[in-house]
């Protein structure tokens, strides 16, 4: 690097790593070697995961990265060192142009935001924004359930043509009671009542429900390991969590395609929590051909509010991502046209509970 690329390599406000080809890590910035701890001297050459612990399997994603030729993100994943606690972070991988095999790794903390001269965290100003649309929701509900009666009572003295600006009125009031109840659910769902849950059966109910519905003009395709243990988990709310992705996918590729649900099992995952709260090794990914997640919001499609959709409320994922967190597991994303998949991670059941 030239002392101008230097200057700008640490002047990045976010931890930034470059790693070879053997996922070494050859460069670090000094947000870097501030977030871990730890000097240049001593990050430089070593393996990635012994200096950075990542809640993720990124292994495959940076062989994905270098494979593809493209840039991957991975919102809300815990990380940290050895040297300190782990943080709620968003992770992006890319190639390094003209490289052997590098990659770019950019760690962004949720509290990043404050040092990029923001009031508040993401994070906060999110829950923020959550609980006043609670707030408003309520008392918005009520006047609009009068409008719609009103709407009512008027259209069965109006001529045709007036009736028609009277059932848009009714039409656009009941949308946005629907949208009212979105929020408030959104903000009101109870803890897990956790027990050991066979993962397959609540996907069999999600997959089965998909199929007669909204689901019905694709192909859905199961890859599952049958020796998967039980799950610690709220079945109804595991089930809540796949139709949202079933839907999502199926609302992706209207004209029809295909959906993949996988489940397996990742041994890595028992060495890569840092918060000393356990593993989250059973995987469940649900794969769509569609045209991909919009690259302005892949990296805070978790977050409320945020939709890709005409009409979408963006509280799906945020409901999906809120209850996952629940469960002590956690949901990544890798979208790319063609090829979308959601993956979530969770625990194993203790093995003393008995499968319900």
């Amino acid at each position: 690097m030239t002392s101008t690329d230097t200057a700008l390599w640490n002047s990045l406000p976010i931890p930034a790593l470059i790693l070879d080809k053997n996922d070494l890590i050859s460069k670090t910035n000094s947000a870097a070697e501030s977030f871990l701890n730890a000097s240049a001297k001593a990050l430089h050459g070593a393996p990635v995961f012994d200096k950075v612990m990542i809640d993720a399997p990124l292994d495959r994603s940076f062989n994905r990265v270098r494979q593809d030729d493209s840039p991957l993100f991975i919102n809300d994943v815990d990380v940290g060192s050895g040297e300190r606690s782990p943080m709620q972070c968003n992770i992006q991988m890319a190639p390094v142009e003209g490289s052997d095999g590098e990659v770019l790794l950019l760690i962004e903390p949720r509290q990043i935001a404050g040092r990029l001269g923001r009031s508040h965290s993401v994070k906060s100003s999110a829950n923020s924004a959550i609980g006043m649309a609670e707030m408003l929701a309520h008392e918005i509900k009520n006047p609009l359930a009068g409008i719609t009666g009103a709407a009512q009572l008027l259209s069965m003295n109006l001529s045709p043509e007036d009736q028609e600006m009277t059932d848009l009125i009714v039409e656009e009031s009941r949308r946005i009671i629907n949208l009212l109840g979105q929020v408030e659910q959104f903000g009101n769902v109870l803890k897990p009542q956790c027990n050991a849950v066979n993962i397959h059966d609540v996907l069999d109910r999600a997959r089965r429900s998909a199929s007669v519905g909204f689901g019905a003009h694709m192909k859905i395709i199961e890859r599952y390991d049958p020796s998967l243990p039980p799950t610690f988990a709220d079945a109804d709310q595991l089930q809540q969590v796949f139709l949202n992705l079933l839907k999502n996918a199926s609302e992706a590729n209207l004209m029809g395609g295909q959906i993949t649900i996988r489940t397996f099992y990742e041994n890595a995952m028992r060495l890569r929590r840092v918060d000393g709260s356990g593993s989250v090794p059973l995987q469940i990914e649900i794969i769509d051909d569609g045209p991909g997640i919009p690259p302005a919001i892949a990296a805070d499609v978790f977050d409320p509010f945020i939709s890709g959709r005409e009409n979408g409320t963006g509280l799906g994922l945020a409901l999906v991502s809120k209850i996952i967190s629940e469960h002590n597991g956690w949901i990544a994303v890798d979208s790319a046209p063609g090829r979308t998949v959601f993956r979530i991670s969770l625990p194993v059941a203790p093995k003393n509970l008995e499968v319900k």
